[in-house]
């Protein structure tokens, strides 16, 4: 049972990554408005907004392929905590550097901070106990 549960979080994880990498990699301009931020859509800036874009897109899908192969799903589970316990860690650093940002922004924050423990505490279960086999 836990490893399914463990697997539907890389996958859930996954899916919110590649949509949202896909979103900031492909259209730009729309995902940041539904933020409140307008973009000059100059290269540079685009550039900018592209690039971890396209960094959050191929995490999600490592994230998502330990959803379906049992093999790959510390690896995924490993790449989703470093991917959103440091997205929500640097919000929350942003929150106390420049002040509260949208509620957007602060939803995705708390959002970032759950699937990041999430996934590190179903990490730390598969490394101490990997066949999923509860010792009594």
């Amino acid at each position: 049972m836990r490893q399914f549960l463990f697997k539907g979080l890389a996958a859930v994880s996954g899916l919110i990554l590649i949509g949202i990498g896909a979103a900031l990699l492909f259209a730009p301009h729309s995902f940041a408005a539904s933020n409140g931020i307008v973009l000059d859509g100059g290269p540079n800036q685009l550039s900018e907004v592209r690039a971890p874009g396209g960094l959050l897109l191929v995490g999600g899908v490592i994230v998502l392929a330990g959803g379906f192969r049992q093999h790959l799903l510390k690896i995924s589970l490993g790449v989703a905590s470093l991917i959103y316990g440091s997205y929500g860690l640097s919000r929350l650093w942003s929150m106390v550097s420049d002040g509260l940002p949208s509620a957007t922004l602060t939803q995705a924050a708390v959002l970032e901070l759950i699937l990041g423990a999430f996934s590190l505490a179903a990490l730390l279960i598969l490394h101490r106990n990997p066949n999923g086999v509860t010792q009594r």
